[in-house]
């Protein structure tokens, strides 16, 4: 494994060359993400064989760069482990409203007035630890306390744990849906391990205008923890498939981008509730009227 560090601008600056390493074809980026430590912004981009030369300054050519400012890059190789799941083990379980998110050499720390969700590292994220997934589970917390919902709907479910959460806290069907087939497969076998089966679907589906998705509709309390621009490209789809009433959580924002997705939900009938800002991540809690 690889490691491609460059420096970013700013925070739009890091999140645009994310995107467009994710896009590129080759050299195949397996992961990359937008740091922010120290006040200074740099990008991390993971790679199974290591960048040439020539596939660096291809990058670097097609990432705009601010005169004056140097784009310097760093490669490191990296042992081969499982980083992922060495992170986890490091990390306590963590706890979010009604609910506590943990590893399996955790299960003994989850109290009894407690919904334990037990999620391992694997290919799909979602782990609890990140801003945006608890930001998420304070949401559910929250809108599970004024009533149950019908039918929900998890979009980009990743590990699966939100529809858990959903599932068992309030006993309610659940489709969760998401791109990754790897994803799906995660999920699967995260829903079956925390007893979520009977509750719980998991289909591949990209976005939710798909017949899979829209067959099972409409839904009463809808989750999507993504990015912005594709929840902003999603607005009219999951009105569609809303209610009046129906409660929306949306996340994987950074908290600069709120406004313009906010709007996007406001112009198809979404009033805003609540937010939740952790880490420099905002979670949005909305009501269809």
């Amino acid at each position: 494994m690889y490691l491609l560090r460059m420096p970013a601008t700013g925070a739009a600056d890091a999140d645009s060359i994310v995107d467009l390493l994710l896009a590129l074809p080759d050299p195949d980026t397996s992961a990359a993400a937008a740091l922010e430590i120290e006040n200074a912004w740099r990008v991390d981009a993971y790679y199974t064989e290591e960048p040439g030369e020539d596939d660096i300054a291809r990058i670097l050519n097609l990432i705009d760069t601010p005169e004056g400012f140097e784009r310097t890059t760093e490669i490191i190789a990296l042992a081969d482990q499982d980083w992922v799941l060495s992170s986890l083990e490091a990390l306590p379980p963590v706890a979010a409203g009604r609910f506590i998110v943990h590893g399996r050499h955790d299960r003994d720390r989850v109290k009894p007035n407690q919904i334990g969700i037990e999620i391992e590292a694997g290919l799909a994220f979602g782990t609890g630890h990140h801003g945006t997934t608890k930001g998420c589970l304070l949401a559910i917390s929250e809108v599970l306390k004024r009533g149950t919902p019908a039918n929900a709907l998890d979009v980009g479910t990743g590990t699966g744990i939100l529809a858990i959460a959903i599932a068992r806290a309030a006993h309610a069907p659940v489709l969760a849906t998401d791109i990754d087939r790897d994803a799906v497969t995660v999920s699967l076998e995260n829903v079956r391990a925390n007893a979520a089966a009977s509750y719980v679907d998991v289909v591949q589906a990209d976005g939710v205008k798909m017949d899979n998705v829209v067959s099972r509709g409409p839904y009463d309390l809808i989750v999507a923890n993504i990015l912005a621009n594709p929840l902003v490209a999603m607005a009219t789809g999951i009105a569609n498939l809303s209610v009046p009433g129906t409660r929306l959580i949306l996340s994987g924002l950074l908290t600069w981008q709120g406004r313009q997705v906010i709007a996007a939900y406001r112009n198809r009938g979404f009033v805003l509730v609540r937010r939740y800002a952790l880490d420099g991540w905002l979670t949005l809690e909305m009501e269809k009227h």
